[in-house]
């Protein structure tokens, strides 16, 4: 693992970095991005660097400067060659009082690159009792206030899962902790609008953009009774779902792998640091 803070490369990344007053620490006052890598350079880097600084500014966050964000990119990536791996970009609203009210300090920028498994071809998902509030401040920003997640994801792998669904307020299909659902009905694919509530996911608007999907909100009970689902992400791509809670499907079903075999020819046209 490599990472650098605020234009410092760190010699050790587990060493003490940050100070036990950054705001992010300590009310989660902060956004990030997950982005893949291939053979040594970043996948999609200007889109998630786009939604980087869309998710700071509905936080309220001010100063980021992507430049910045792009040498961090560049030096962790420079100090290993990953073959597939993952960077992790984080942008806190800095040093700040104890409490929810922000300081006058300059945000705090880290970048850190570790390699990364490829993912299974299909995985097993379970429906999560606690809903998405569709209509909450954070609603479709990527903001590291996860806690919410980390409980969901805990309920799904003591039932064997690698990934729990959320339904919203309505009832509607939203999302998983870090992944977009697509669900196949007599052959046409679907995945929740962003009105939904679900996070705008990168993998996710370029399975739209290139494989086809018709957004649509509609009640989770649809989407956990289709045909096919798969899973979009960052780490996952696009990866068949074989079990949703007791019921089980085929997969990868034809559509799902169709998804994937387009995801796999169009992926490298996205690979570089100028993409």
């Amino acid at each position: 693992m490599r990472a650098w803070i605020n234009g410092r490369l760190l010699s050790d990344p587990t060493a003490p970095a940050v100070p036990v007053t950054d705001h992010g620490l300590t009310v989660g006052d902060a956004v990030f991005e997950a982005v893949k890598v291939v053979d040594g350079q970043p996948f999609a880097l200007q889109r998630h660097l786009d939604r980087l600084e869309r998710s700071a500014e509905g936080l309220g966050l001010v100063g980021l400067h992507l430049d910045d964000v792009r040498r961090g990119v560049g030096a962790v990536l420079a100090e290993e060659h990953l073959p597939l791996g993952r960077l992790r970009i984080t942008v806190t609203g800095g040093n700040a009082p104890l409490g929810s009210g922000r300081g006058t300090d300059p945000l705090t920028v880290i970048v850190v690159a570790s390699p990364m498994a490829a993912a299974p071809e299909t995985t097993s998902v379970i429906t999560v009792p606690w809903p998405r509030n569709e209509r909450a401040a954070l609603a479709g920003l990527k903001t590291t206030s996860y806690a919410e997640n980390v409980v969901a994801l805990a309920a799904a792998q003591r039932a064997g899962a690698t990934e729990a669904v959320f339904a919203n307020l309505a009832g509607h299909l939203c999302e998983g902790t870090g992944t977009n659902v697509f669900y196949v009905i007599d052959g046409e694919v679907r995945t929740p609008t962003l009105a939904s509530g679900c996070l705008a996911g990168v993998t996710r608007a370029l399975v739209v953009e290139w494989f086809g999907a018709r957004e649509v909100d509609e009640p989770i009970e649809v989407a956990a009774g289709a045909d096919e689902i798969f899973l979009a992400s960052t780490t996952r791509d696009v990866q068949g779902v074989h079990r949703w809670d007791d019921r089980d499907l085929p997969a990868p079903g034809p559509v799902t792998r169709a998804a994937a075999a387009v995801w796999r020819e169009r992926e490298p046209g996205l690979i570089g640091f100028d993409r």
